[in-house]
């Protein structure tokens, strides 16, 4: 597997308040968090950098899950429990941390992360932060927004389209340490085998609210297998981001699976 990671503060934001980390526990096996932040100048900064590095300790606490055990029957199950505990250790943190200060109360983050095995992608998540997966040419949004132009979409009263465009985008109904509990979702993918050409791309909307998903398709299965492709193709999409107007902190992650 090879990958590659970058956040930028594009070109209205005062600071940055997007983090991400990426850890490869084998050479087949690798998780990676994008969390963007939310709450005042300093208080969406030490959300997602608390919960970035909450999320990844769960992981590590319990790693013989994913790296020993991942053949086993109940994997499935029993690393998607995982996933859920790792985001509720990262709440744990931000809403203790925000209960601790006046200058954090009410900030939160988004969060979405991946799980990569031999056999399966896990993906888990709170907010709009994205997982997109291209294979075979196809790119696929794995990850579903917690966001209120989501829930009017899902309802019928705006289509797809007129929701990239809403001003109340930015909206969103689930998020990391708002509220003393937060329900994530978790989802579950066949890793495909090495002919698929299989990219996957965690971004913060930053990202996805400026460009278009068949944009992104055609830079992910249009991105070689290497480290200096990955990183290219990173680069391209935070200089395309910042050319439409960079209203937001920029987070892409690329892994090629």
């Amino acid at each position: 597997m090879f990958f590659f990671g970058e956040t930028d503060i594009g070109k209205r934001r005062v600071v940055n308040q997007d983090n991400f980390r990426i850890k490869e526990y084998s050479s087949d096996v690798l998780a990676a968090v994008v969390c963007d932040g939310m709450g005042g100048a300093r208080g969406g900064g030490v959300a997602s950098s608390l919960a970035v590095s909450a999320f990844m300790d769960a992981l590590d606490e319990e790693s013989t899950l994913f790296t020993e055990n991942h053949s086993d029957d109940g994997a499935d199950e029993a690393i998607s429990d995982l996933l859920r505990r790792a985001v509720t250790y990262a709440n744990d943190a931000v809403f203790a941390a925000s209960e601790s200060a006046d200058e954090l109360s009410g900030m939160g983050t988004t969060l979405v992360a991946t799980l990569v095995t031999p056999r399966m992608v896990y993906t888990v998540n709170v907010g709009d932060s994205r997982m997109y997966v291209c294979s075979k040419g196809d790119l696929t949004q794995i990850t579903r927004d917690h966001s209120y132009v989501q829930y009017l979409v899902d309802i019928g009263r705006i289509t797809a389209r007129k929701a990239k465009r809403s001003s109340n985008r930015n909206i969103i109904t689930r998020a990391v340490g708002t509220e003393s509990s937060v329900e994530a979702d978790v989802f579950t993918t066949p890793r495909a085998d090495a002919k698929a050409h299989t990219v996957a791309l965690l971004c913060s909307d930053g990202l996805s609210n400026m460009l278009e998903s068949r944009e992104i398709e055609s830079a992910l299965k249009s991105t070689e297998q290497s480290p200096e492709a990955l990183k290219r193709t990173a680069e391209r999409f935070i200089s395309v981001a910042n050319e439409r107007g960079g209203s937001d902190n920029i987070t892409v992650v690329i892994l090629a699976i």
